[in-house]
């Protein structure tokens, strides 16, 4: 293992999901961290020692960081950015309505920082920005400052174990010395693992093999959003032939398995359903077909992703209309509003989706997540009723509707309820169980039973 440089104090700016993550472990493995947000309802919070969404293991990390000192969230740039060796850059890009990305927030985070950095620190980009951006950030820094793109590539709900035992870290730069100086900090987590494994409570199986992976600073941009638009891509592939499978009499689960089974391909991220949301595989897909648009290159493959994955919605209540007749002034059950299970982010649920499409149709809509219901309010129309309990939402529903995998909602014995349709838009159940039973179970791309 490397010994590690002398760089002991860094500042992360923007406490996002990315941005709590990062400075979160990095208190943890010699470092003190500075985490610098403009939102004080987001840095009151996290002063307490807790973060503002839910993550697994985040929690713990946060208030003994915070209790030893290592951790300080912070308002003001200063002193953070001008103590500190390496300022990772972590705030929002959101997307423009046209699905370019917006960023604001990248250069003014940037622009903020410029005057405060000490001479020979090193500005690491870690947002999710279209390739080329790199460029006109360091522009607005001083000549004495280097310029790194670090993408993550951590999943919602599994941020503290994917850090853990990462396969791989990028770095992109022109300076390969601060290169080195960042993928130091990765290593003086890889070396404090065990350490901050018991502290989150995250079960730590096997030792990290992960790559270290040094590229131009437009090719680690470009890396990232490349990954997910490959990922949202082989969920709308087994969506477009989910729905081949819904007209032909196939299961979906027994073609992608088999399919799966090729080494060349691989199962995961082949899953059937409802389509992807959250705050990367959206946002990613839009911001690479528009940022590929600038550079005068069409994607088609991945407008039609996108396109495939904006039908689901609509195809799942669809089914669930062939079923059930007139879905207006029928009692509906939404479980299921986080865009995946572990984490309480709803943006761009599919969830919320449906739940506001049958709302549309005059259905009576009762919602609920174990996480989520708060974050999803803002996604849902105001007709839509946020319940407490999963009790409380199933009660006299006439049809049920699972909507994310959370383990709760795969457990649970439906058998036992009155509705007499259950849609598995996850297709997360097990159809056999449903047999000769007068409640009907509908899957995406499963034969009904």
């Amino acid at each position: 293992m490397k010994e590690v440089m002398s760089t002991k104090t860094i500042a992360v700016i923007g406490s996002g999901y990315v941005g709590v993550s990062t400075a979160a472990i990095a208190a943890h493995a010699g470092y003190k961290v500075h985490l610098i947000d403009v939102n004080p309802d987001r840095i009151n919070v996290l002063k307490t020692g807790k973060s503002f969404f839910y993550e697994e293991g985040i929690d713990p990390l946060l208030a003994q960081a915070i209790e030893d000192g290592t951790l300080i969230p912070s308002l003001s740039y200063e002193p953070g950015v001008s103590e500190a060796d390496i300022i990772f850059s972590c705030v929002g890009t959101p997307d423009n309505p046209d699905g370019s990305s917006n960023l604001e927030y990248v250069f003014a985070a940037a622009e903020t920082a410029a005057p405060l950095l000490k001479e020979n620190a090193i500005f690491v980009q870690k947002s999710t920005v279209p390739v080329g951006t790199g460029k006109k950030v360091r522009e607005v820094l001083p000549e004495t400052v280097s310029y790194v793109s670090n993408p993550e590539f951590l999943r919602e709900a599994k941020s503290v174990y994917d850090t853990l035992h990462f396969d791989r870290i990028v770095a992109g730069s022109d300076d390969g010395q601060a290169i080195e100086k960042v993928f130091d900090v990765y290593r003086a987590i890889d070396e404090h693992r065990d350490h901050i494994a018991e502290v989150s409570g995250v079960s730590i199986v096997a030792p990290s093999h992960g790559k270290y992976i040094t590229t131009n600073l437009e090719s680690a941009e470009l890396i990232k959003v490349t990954s997910n638009a490959f990922l949202a891509l082989k969920i709308s592939f087994a969506n477009s032939i989910a729905k081949l499978a819904d007209a032909s009499g196939a299961d979906i689960e027994q073609v992608m398995d088999a399919v799966g089974d090729d080494e060349r391909i691989g199962r995961a991220f082949f899953n059937a359903g409802r389509g992807y949301g959250g705050g990367c595989f959206p946002k990613d897909v839009a911001g690479l077909i528009s940022s590929s648009n600038t550079f005068g290159v069409e994607q088609p493959i991945l407008s039609a992703a996108q396109d495939i994955n904006e039908s689901m919605a609509g195809y799942v209540v669809e089914k669930a209309h062939a079923a059930a007749g007139d879905l207006a002034g029928k009692k509906i059950a939404l479980l299921g509003l986080a865009f995946k299970a572990g984490t309480s982010d709803a943006r761009k649920s599919p969830g919320a989706k449906i739940a506001n499409m049958l709302d549309k149709l005059g259905a009576h809509v009762s919602a609920y997540d174990p996480k989520a219901n708060e974050e999803a309010k803002d996604e849902l129309r105001a007709s839509v009723n946020v319940v407490d309990t999963m009790i409380e939402v199933i009660d006299g529903a006439e049809i049920i509707f699972v909507a994310t995998a959370w383990p709760e909602f795969v457990d649970y014995d439906y058998t036992q309820t009155s509705a007499k349709v259950l849609v598995d838009a996850m297709n997360c159940l097990e159809p056999s169980t449903y047999a000769n039973l007068s409640m009907k179970y509908i899957g995406v791309g499963r034969r009904s039973i």
